[in-house]
């Protein structure tokens, strides 16, 4: 049987999963159509059992229940047996439509945290601020966009490690990435091993985008693995990688007696960049200033577009847990009360008595 025909809709908000089921509440009439004439009492004596008549009065119909009493007891019943049926039917509340991105790229960020990244070469806010610095800023708002990515961060200096591992949770890991500090990771540059960590962690994710965004501003100085050797192995993978070399090319040294100009990026290594992201089929970007930082990242956001593709779910709640509720919550406030005017009759007996 198809779904739609399986699900009946009382309104756009509730379904019944087991609608066929309402078809019990036709089962009292039944039985009433089906009952068989009670006999006519005996004329013989028969012993009166007081307990007998108590508990069908409390329970049942008795015969010396009055018409009101008699009409309550039949929609108390009539009430307690529409709830259970309607529980039975498993009525469901389907929620207002959310929609949720489709899975989009497995993303990893590969940033240098080396000593060479205190550098204060370029502006922040105004004021001349570490490269680092300037990097959490620009990162952090690039990830933020990334909303249906699956984002992880990789730092490296003389090792690399994971600070943050795939996820959509975009929050934890600008705040792991705000703690990060110079000099946690070691004081030389690993590029080739922190491509090759970030190989191993985006392989086995699925092949249709997986890209690495390596940011240094020296020269690999350390590690195991040579960063081509490492560019090669993220081809056969499919991975692409964007590499970008931070740093500006001038700036003003102040001595004792004289101001030089001196070249801070000396040590960057662009050749080597460049090789890394010609073979993964990558760019490589040159980031000389704030300015130009974001407007790589922003390039990278429209290389790499967002999913805009989205899937429309609407959240499901069983309501039939409310409604057996509500039958016990029935039941026992009826019993309640019948109870408690048994004991006023016991009581107004109890005084004519005495």
């Amino acid at each position: 049987m198809n779904e739609w025909a399986a699900n009946i809709s009382l309104s756009a908000d509730i379904e019944f999963l087991w609608p066929y089921a309402g078809l019990l509440i036709l089962l009292p009439l039944l039985f009433k159509w089906l009952r068989i004439e009670e006999p006519q009492p005996s004329s013989v004596a028969a012993p009166s059992i007081p307990a007998y008549a108590l508990a069908r009065s409390s329970y049942g119909f008795a015969a010396t229940d009055s018409p009101a009493i008699h009409k309550r007891k039949k929609l108390f019943l009539l009430a307690l047996w529409l709830l259970l049926v309607l529980a039975l039917m498993r009525p469901t509340y389907i929620g207002e439509a959310v929609e949720l991105p489709l899975d989009g790229r497995d993303l990893m960020l590969a940033i240098d945290i080396s000593p060479s990244m205190k550098e204060e070469d370029m502006p922040l806010k105004g004021q001349r601020a570490m490269r680092i610095d300037v990097v959490k800023n620009v990162v952090s708002e690039f990830a933020t966009r990334r909303a249906g990515d699956r984002i992880g961060l990789i730092l490296f200096g003389s090792q690399p490690y994971v600070q943050s591992p795939l996820s959509f949770d975009t929050k934890t890991m600008n705040t792991l990435l705000q703690e990060a500090f110079l000099g946690m990771a070691g004081n030389s540059t690993a590029i080739g091993d922190a491509i090759a960590l970030a190989v191993k962690r985006l392989k086995e994710r699925p092949e249709q985008s997986r890209v690495l965004i390596l940011l240094t501003d020296g020269a690999n100085t350390a590690g195991e693995i040579p960063p081509e050797k490492a560019a090669q192995l993220a081809a056969v993978h499919d991975i692409k990688i964007y590499t970008v070399g931070i740093g500006a090319d001038e700036m003003l040294k102040q001595s004792w007696l004289i101001t030089r100009h001196v070249n801070p990026s000396a040590d960057l290594d662009e050749e080597m960049l460049r090789t890394i992201a010609d073979t993964t089929e990558g760019l490589y970007f040159r980031a000389r200033s704030t300015e130009d930082l974001e407007a790589i990242y922003s390039e990278i956001n429209k290389l790499e577009p967002i999913e805009t593709e989205k899937r429309v779910y609407r959240p499901r709640k069983a309501l039939s847990f409310y409604l057996i509720l509500s039958a016990i919550s029935l039941f026992v406030g009826y019993k309640l009360i019948v109870l408690i005017q048994l004991w006023k009759i016991r009581r107004n007996q109890g005084r004519q008595n005495g």
